[in-house]
């Protein structure tokens, strides 16, 4: 009897034994989660565009970069600074998949919950070669965006993620001034995501005199690209997972053309063929 119990407690043990190392493996491999998320990890932040058809070019003045992290004993609330060079930046230039390592540091834990994006004063944008100041209210120079593990993952003891600028929905006409073009105001949308928990869609498009605009919608969300005028390729990136309609909106005499059914997969591009517009 006693060995009948000796060899269940053996298995029994054995069996927990063997779905605590799955389970343990399954979370480190998931992207999103450390051996020990209370260690000190580095950090790189990446940063894209949202594109808008509206701009020749968006010039945002970035001048801080903080991330709170949870953990009542460490100073400033948990804020962590984050190394940046202050600088002016044409946001439009990071658009169809391309980035820039924006940021980087040492966190003393992985354990996010906001970042603090702080601009300064210097903003304006170029629309039909005409520069237009780019007012940012005093309360708005401040943009803060929830994280959690969806946001961002952990490779190799470091933090990753990026932070997409929705430039399209972050401008607004000012009419504060006196006159009747008195430029406009930035209200910022930022998105944070990783690409361990987003898809992409790329396509090319064809003729490059169609100038046609490339719309991702799923629900209420939309997706913005432009593509680019030497081989009408586009990407859009960040997406989440999901069915998609992809809208291209002709130019110049072009007709529209509607693709529906686009499925995107978390960690994978979706490749569309060669599509071409006619007048």
């Amino acid at each position: 009897m006693k060995k009948k119990l000796f060899s269940s407690a053996v298995i029994l043990f054995s069996i927990t034994a063997f779905l605590y190392s799955c389970q343990k493996e399954a979370a480190n491999s998931s992207g999103n989660q450390s051996v020990n998320p209370d260690k000190p990890h580095t950090a790189t932040i990446y940063f894209t565009d949202h594109q808008t058809p509206v701009f020749d070019s968006v010039f945002i003045d970035m001048q801080r970069l903080e991330v709170k992290l949870e953990d009542d004993s460490l100073p400033n609330s948990g804020w962590v600074n984050m190394n940046i060079a202050p600088r002016v930046i044409n946001i439009l230039r990071f658009r169809n998949g391309l980035d820039t390592l924006f940021a980087s540091g040492t966190l003393p834990n992985a354990r996010l919950k906001k970042i603090k994006l702080v601009l300064g004063t210097q903003n304006s944008v170029m629309k039909n070669g005409q520069s237009f100041p780019l007012r940012v209210k005093s309360e708005d120079r401040e943009v803060i965006a929830n994280l959690d593990i969806s946001n961002f993952e952990i490779s190799n003891g470091t933090v990753m993620f990026w932070i997409d600028f929705d430039a399209g929905n972050s401008i607004q006409v000012d009419n504060s001034g006196s006159g009747n073009n008195n430029g406009y105001r930035l209200k910022s949308h930022i998105k944070i995501f990783s690409r361990s928990s987003s898809g992409r869609i790329e396509g090319r498009v064809v003729p490059l005199a169609a100038d046609p605009i490339i719309k991702a919608v799923i629900g209420t969300d939309t997706a913005t690209a432009i593509p680019d005028d030497d081989d009408g390729e586009f990407k859009i990136v960040g997406l989440t997972a999901g069915t998609y309609k992809l809208i291209i909106d002709g130019q110049n005499g072009y007709n529209d053309t509607l693709i529906q059914n686009v499925i995107v997969r978390n960690r994978e591009d979706t490749h569309l063929p060669l599509i071409t517009l006619h007048q």
